[in-house]
């Protein structure tokens, strides 16, 4: 959890005077995300939530904003980005880049239901295909070259072995990568962070209706798989130690392959890929405990967690997948 760049009334009275999205009526700081700093903004005209960037910069940053706006106007419940009078999406705020979008209803589940699982398989195929169309490229910028640059600034901080390990499945990693069969599996913009709490239910916990997919600022442009196996280390695993829960895995699978048919190929990889999807949130988390930011509530993630999850899927004797 973190508020990175702390904000005072006049901030946000300023922000919203280059929009057009009425007077301040009240504001508080969202304890949650690692990345940015984020507020709840209720003006006279609605709710959103205001976004300062501490890491994207603003040449990156209308990829992500673009891209929402994108799956908001094919009616996906994905937060629709705000334009300031100048029309950009994008301003700037404590010198710092910042953006508006609209605030979207309900409450995050940490256990999903069968049901549920179904409804994040079906949302996540038609978000990549509804993004098929989408004009703008960006890589995945937490992806492999960021893997190969974070790896050596950890090694002063876990031991011999753990360090072995994970540059052994760095190297296992950029060799698939740069395989024709990496190359031939369908791609385009995936939102790559799809986890439970970045999923807001309409209506609490035990809703089914999504209200809203929020925090897109990992998306960028990579293969559909890998969006498909970060969503399964989550969502159709246990938590606490990353078994796999196979009736919800084989739910959202079902789900999403009922909508983008998933392909033999991407079964032959599909070990791989849930492999590369632990270890990304392994060195992320890794990153941010040992080499964190300056912020005023800051506490990183746990690293284990997707240490045990990468160590289970290399072992697991058997992984979900649809029937033929």
């Amino acid at each position: 959890m973190a508020v990175f760049t702390a904000l005072t009334r006049e901030d946000i009275t300023g922000f919203l005077a280059h929009h057009s999205l009425g007077e301040l009526v009240g504001y508080e700081g969202i304890a949650a995300g690692i990345e940015n700093t984020n507020y709840f903004v209720d003006t006279t005209t609605g709710r959103f939530v205001l976004t300062v960037f501490e890491r994207l910069n603003f040449r990156q940053l209308p990829f992500y904003l673009e891209l929402m706006r994108h799956l908001a106007r094919r009616l996906l419940p994905v937060p629709e980005p705000q334009e300031n009078r100048s029309g950009s999406l994008l301003s700037e705020l404590r010198g710092k880049p910042a953006a508006i979008v609209t605030r979207v209803d309900g409450a995050a589940v940490e256990r999903p239901t069968l049901e549920q699982c179904a409804r994040i398989g079906t949302l996540l195929a038609h978000m990549h295909l509804e993004a098929r169309d989408f004009p703008h490229f960006q890589p995945n910028l937490r992806g492999i070259g960021w893997w190969k640059t974070v790896l050596p600034q950890l090694e002063p901080f876990v031991d011999d072995a753990t360090f072995q390990f994970l540059a052994e499945e760095v190297i296992f990693q950029d060799s698939f990568h740069r395989s024709p069969v990496y190359e031939a599996l369908p791609h385009g913009p995936v939102h790559a962070d799809l986890f439970r709490d970045n999923v807001l239910w309409d209506g609490g916990p035990d809703s089914n209706r999504v209200g809203g997919v929020i925090d897109f600022y990992f998306a960028g442009c990579t293969t559909w798989l890998y969006d498909l196996a970060v969503t399964i280390n989550d969502w159709g695993a246990d938590p606490s130690d990353g078994a796999l829960d196979m009736p919800r895995a084989r739910a959202l699978l079902t789900a999403y392959h009922a909508v983008r048919p998933l392909t033999d190929a991407e079964r032959e990889v599909w070990r791989t890929m849930l492999r590369g999807a632990a270890l990304r949130f392994w060195i992320s988390r890794l990153h941010d405990l040992h080499l964190p930011r300056d912020a005023h509530v800051l506490k990183p993630h746990d690293p284990t967690r997707f240490e045990v999850t990468l160590r289970r899927r290399i072992a697991d004797p058997e992984l979900p997948w649809v029937e033929s």
